[in-house]
């Protein structure tokens, strides 16, 4: 395993993550679950994520359990909430000073910790001042219930924003963005984040470095049985696995897999390598329903002195095709 600063904070998160959307609640259970997350501890993974919109809260109290039985010292990981999405009442949405404090509160007793490292803020909230929501996470912060803070999916004007806030009033800034950054979704952060990272030390904690799994090359025979886009609440996403985009990405895939091939490797490791090429990406959130999934991950990292300005070349080469 490697290690990358976020940002210009001095915390080291491994450069492959495990993260609990979609997988643990809807996918796995607590001994799958716990079995996939000792596999990616014991191969240097030190970052697990979460949300308290994961399996509503579930997922949440499934990484908590594992996290007390598993017994490790506090100090050798780091554990993330997310907060906007917690129930249906008005207090328990958004991005309200109300609703931070409620959910990291709430993320606190499910995870069974004592503090987050990280604490997102999921979405951009029109409703909500964001010297509202800098304060509160501040205020987090200050009481040491939360270390770092960041955002999720939020524009370059809104991060400016905050960090305007928080200089104007001596307050801590965010740290970090998550992102969705994969080879078929990479306008926001090479383009329009780039300027962000480069002017404030931004990290990127990034999500679906697979593009939902259509990265693995499992779809480029149509759609298997017992997939993420089976789930009730993903029809979403089965759309867009089945459209004429999609389609035309799977054409691309099939010649990125050959690029595997040639280096030795799977196009899922490809992949993730690939984005940990980009030098504003601190860690890169895997997801995986059983172990050996995990196991398979963590080579990606061994992959990056192969990718080459001519291995690079060919990727990009494909990726600018019309499929």
């Amino acid at each position: 395993m490697i290690y990358r600063r976020l940002g210009s904070s001095g915390l080291k998160l491994s450069a492959l993550s495990y993260g609990a959307w979609v997988t643990f609640d809807q996918q796995i259970g607590d001994e799958v679950a716990a079995k996939c997350m000792h596999a990616a501890y014991d191969a240097g993974v030190n970052f697990f994520d979460n949300a308290e919109v994961y399996a509503d809260g579930k997922a949440e109290e499934m990484m908590g359990r594992i996290l007390k039985d598993a017994g490790w010292a506090r100090d050798s990981y780091a554990v993330s909430s997310k907060v906007f999405w917690g129930g249906e009442a008005p207090t328990q949405k958004g991005l309200s000073r109300k609703h931070v404090f409620d959910a990291c509160n709430a993320a606190l007793k499910r995870l069974q910790v004592d503090y987050l490292d990280l604490y997102f803020c999921h979405r951009p909230d029109p409703e909500t001042p964001i010297e509202e929501t800098v304060w509160a996470m501040n205020d987090l912060i200050r009481q040491g219930k939360v270390l770092y803070w960041g955002t999720s999916e939020w524009s370059a004007a809104e991060i400016v924003e905050a960090y305007g806030v928080a200089r104007q009033h001596h307050l801590i800034p965010p740290t970090m963005e998550q992102p969705q950054y994969n080879l078929f979704h990479r306008e926001n952060l090479e383009q329009n984040l780039k300027p962000v990272c480069e002017r404030f030390g931004l990290g990127t904690t990034i999500w679906s470095p697979l593009a939902s799994g259509l990265l693995t090359g499992k779809y480029n025979e149509g759609i298997p049985t017992g997939t993420r886009i089976s789930l009730k609440g993903y029809e979403w996403l089965r759309e867009s696995m089945t459209n004429e985009e999609a389609r035309n990405k799977i054409a691309r895939i099939r010649r990125l897999a050959d690029i595997a091939g040639d280096l030795g490797t799977s196009l899922p490791r490809l992949s993730l390598a690939w984005c940990l090429t980009n030098p504003w990406v601190s860690t890169v959130i895997t997801g995986a329903s059983r172990p050996e999934q995990v196991l398979d991950n963590m080579p990606a990292v061994d992959l990056l002195e192969k990718l080459t300005p001519e291995v690079i070349g060919r990727i990009e080469s494909i990726m600018k095709e019309d499929g």
